[in-house]
């Protein structure tokens, strides 16, 4: 198989080498600036070392870009942008060689120099349109810088330069193909990169009906690339350029394989050192490698928000707090706070992993931790879900 780089065969021992190495450097880099990232930049023995480090979350972006802006002290190097993101959170960008490193994505997809790709992320403000690009001009294709919107002159661009790949999100490419047929145009796109939202597969199924191979991927403005699918569509496939670890949702706690819980990622660009930048989403790690013969690491995927903080009773709760909770026993394996409604009322019930005990034992803690009394349900070890969610919300809005 024709693989971008050889990083992408390499040993777990290979790998973990040389992200050890990239990683002492990027904590060098971070302590040179004293306070921008709180980390003391000691040397660590081996990656796992990693999780003893403080999580850095989209919250501390914003405060430290208020108070030493633009990007809160962090150092950077060879920077051409400068994007805006909700928050407003300001991320920079590079435009060397795969900056983003979305040309292994791209790559895994079939693009290449005989390609030209119509690229239709936004490319105002925000970072995702020259993510694309960049990742482009890595693997030699042709770009058409399209954006989003103007629907009929995508469809005429397309046609009259002969667009053979797409790039954007996964329903638009549907719009696009939609009204190409309305307008008699068959255009002879037969390949897609998506991102920025949930492929379902039956849209995947359409395209492929309509002899478009689809693939997605798994970026943020802030890190760029951190997964990506290859043809053999079984995972997500951990980038090479990030460590990717999967916590307990409200700590830095690393959870086993398998178990949902919110992805954190390091980013190994010495441009912008992100050391625990905790995603706010959910997934899990998958057994073994990929059927494709890449290497790395797989995770599931997109499975939801892992910032689950909900108001009960007028009183936030917060998963950092349900953590808190679980720490304070140690027969203790999780816990999910569940919130519903009876009549007017709201009503909390925790749920606690446990080998037995008397729901009495816990009311104390959970009083004094979320703030508030609620019912107390002891379950059996390994019997909440496994969906990362430790606050469970059934209240009905509408």
């Amino acid at each position: 198989m024709n693989f971008f780089d050889a990083l992408e065969t390499r040993s777990a021992d290979e790998r973990a080498g040389a992200q050890l190495r990239a990683l002492k450097g990027q904590l060098a880099r971070v302590a040179a600036v004293p306070g921008a990232c709180r980390i003391d930049g000691t040397a660590l023995a081996d990656l796992a070392g990693l999780a003893t480090l403080p999580v850095l979350r989209k919250s501390d972006l914003v405060a430290w870009q208020k108070d030493n802006p633009p990007f809160g002290g962090i150092l950077t190097s060879n920077i051409a942008h400068i994007f805006q993101s909700p928050g407003p959170i300001y991320e920079p960008g590079g435009v060397s060689h795969d900056w983003w490193r979305m040309g292994r994505f791209l790559h895994a997809c079939g693009i290449g120099a005989e390609d030209i790709v119509q690229n239709c992320f936004g490319y105002h403000l925000t970072p995702a349109g020259m993510i694309f690009e960049n990742g482009a001009r890595a693997v030699g294709a042709k770009v058409l810088p399209a954006g989003t919107g103007q629907t009929d002159l995508q469809v005429r661009a397309a046609a009259d330069i002969g667009t053979t790949a797409f790039a954007g999100t996964p329903d638009y490419l549907k719009v696009i193909l939609d009204r190409a047929e309305e307008m008699g145009e068959a255009l002879k796109i037969t390949k897609a990169a998506v991102g920025g939202g949930a492929l379902f597969p039956s849209l995947r199924a359409e395209y492929a009906d309509r002899g478009i191979a689809c693939l997605q991927c798994y970026a943020t403005a802030d890190l760029g690339n951190i997964a990506y699918e290859s043809p053999a569509m079984e995972g997500m496939i951990v980038d090479e350029g990030v460590i990717v670890e999967i916590v307990r949702p409200g700590t830095g706690d690393p959870v086993p394989e398998g178990e949902v819980g919110e992805v954190v990622v390091t980013t190994l660009n010495p441009d912008y050192p992100l050391i625990r930048f905790a995603t706010g989403d959910l997934s899990a790690v998958m057994s073994g490698p990929s059927p494709c013969g890449r290497t790395n690491k797989r995770i599931k995927g997109w499975m939801g928000r892992a910032d689950q903080t909900t108001k009960i009773k007028g009183m936030f709760v917060r998963p950092e707090q349900v953590a808190d909770l679980v720490a304070r026993h140690a027969e203790v394996a999780r816990a999910r706070v569940i919130a519903t409604r009876e009549g007017e009322m709201d009503v909390m019930t925790v749920r606690i992993e446990a080998p037995g005990g008397e729901p009495a034992r816990y009311e104390g803690s959970v009083a004094s931790v979320l703030k508030m009394k609620g019912r107390v349900e002891i379950v059996p070890p390994g019997s909440l879900p496994n969906d990362g969610k430790v606050i469970d919300d059934q209240r009905v809005y509408d």
